[in-house]
């Protein structure tokens, strides 16, 4: 997704700059295919950049900024908290209140570990899980993000198996985990029928929008509940995107069924870096005993719980929800109306608060059928999405903040009618 730098001469010479200091010119390798064009500031829905770009952006972060960028109920409740002090090697107010909102707008967890990031709470439940079953096997599905650690981090191989993704990554710590195709309760049944003494926990992303914005079939959830309480499993929804996005209380209010443990971030925070591990009590007090570690200087910090305390209550009070469908819904019309008027076979599936974009008509239930999609083909389009003033990433998924509106709306159309003239 690079786009022509002699048109941005300051971004250049920012690009210039970071390559001799930091690999790949970021800090992120996610980025590495991202936009290119540098940021000087975002305000509401809309990200400015260093030569006097404007974009409306639709990738709000990889996701966290829900509210929008720079929400003023969060910058004031950090500013106010941080100038008496951010890190004190101890308790503090704001992490009991912040404790409470977070368990309290979710409605189904009784205790709740405060964690820096998504990665860091997914390692904290695999932990935990492996400890209350004295078990160490783990099953996750093709597609899900789970973050980037070495017991995770997995891809398919050129025989479909997957394996360790990334050079440096110790093999044998992926010998634990097991990757099944999603939404197939078939697959998952006969696994844990097999392997009934030997898996911890099954973890997932209770709506796969990392990779496709693709829901559970229907029953789905349901069925994969009844399998890990028949076997004695933990159940860990992993709803670091999906959570406090697609409603107050994530995908768990979404479809009626409750997880034994689950990682939220992202929405969590307005935009925060902040994570949480929720569970049951009996699970969960396994860390209050001192049984199972799990530590970290910057949990709980004062800017964080303030952050979250801030956008929580800002979603508990306004319920922003229905406007966010609202544009979704209205967006997602829009974009398939444009193309089909430009003869272009595009795919818009998905929720209106996270959906997907891409090119073909195929049945997409999971991982492998989303696979056949022509993928590439959109990649090559969205860099041209940002070179029209529309920040989006060449994956395909695009989110819609509480910020986003009619102005947005008709300057989305419009540019992404413009981008499919010098496209087409």
């Amino acid at each position: 997704m690079d786009s022509d730098r002699s048109n941005h001469p300051h971004s250049g010479e920012l690009h210039r700059r970071a390559n001799q200091r930091v690999p790949g010119g970021v800090h992120s390798n996610i980025r590495l295919v991202g936009p290119q064009a540098y940021v000087s500031e975002g305000r509401g829905a809309w990200l400015y950049g260093v030569d006097g770009e404007e974009y409306v952006d639709y990738l709000l972060g990889q996701g966290p900024n829900f509210l929008g960028h720079a929400p003023t109920s969060v910058l004031d409740a950090v500013d106010e908290a941080s100038r008496k002090g951010t890190i004190y090697a101890g308790q503090h107010p704001l992490e009991v209140e912040a404790s409470e909102l977070l368990c309290e707008v979710l409605g189904w967890p009784d205790m709740v570990r405060f964690c820096v990031s998504g990665t860091e709470a997914v390692q904290a439940a695999l932990r935990l899980a492996r400890a209350v079953t004295g078990r160490t096997g783990v099953i996750s599905f093709e597609g899900h993000y789970h973050g980037w650690l070495d017991n995770v981090l997995a891809a398919p191989g050129p025989d479909g198996s997957w394996r360790a993704a990334s050079a440096g990554q110790v093999p044998g710590h992926l010998d634990d985990l097991t990757v099944l195709p999603w939404n197939d309760i078939d697959v998952l049944a006969e696994v844990l029928r097999h392997g009934r003494d030997e898996i911890a926990a099954v973890i997932m992303e209770p709506i796969m929008i990392n990779s496709g914005v693709i829901e559970p079939i229907e029953g789905y959830l349901d069925k994969v509940r009844q399998l890990c309480s028949q076997y004695g499993v933990v159940l860990i929804f992993d709803e670091v995107i999906s959570g406090f996005r697609v409603g107050l209380d994530g995908a768990v209010g979404r479809y009626g069924v409750r997880p034994d443990l689950a990682t939220y971030g992202k929405a969590m925070a307005g935009g925060w870096p902040a994570a949480a591990l929720v569970g049951r009590r009996d699970l969960m007090e396994w860390f209050g005993s001192g049984t199972v570690n799990h530590s970290g200087t910057f949990n709980a910090s004062v800017m964080a719980t303030a952050a979250t305390i801030a956008s929580l209550t800002y979603l508990r009070n306004e319920s922003p929800y229905a406007g966010v469908e609202e544009y979704g819904t209205a967006l997602m019309d829009g974009l398939r109306e444009c193309a089909e008027s430009h003869g272009l076979p595009l795919r818009v599936a998905g929720l209106p608060a996270a959906f997907h974009v891409s090119f073909g008509d195929e049945g997409v239930t999971d991982y492998r059928s989303l696979q056949r999609l022509d993928l590439e083909r959109y990649q090559k389009l969205a860099g041209v999405l940002v070179d029209h003033g529309l920040w989006v990433a060449g994956r395909g998924v695009w989110y819609v903040s509480v910020c986003h509106g009619s102005e947005e709306l008709d300057a989305t159309l419009l540019r992404f009618a413009k981008a499919l003239n010098d496209w087409s």
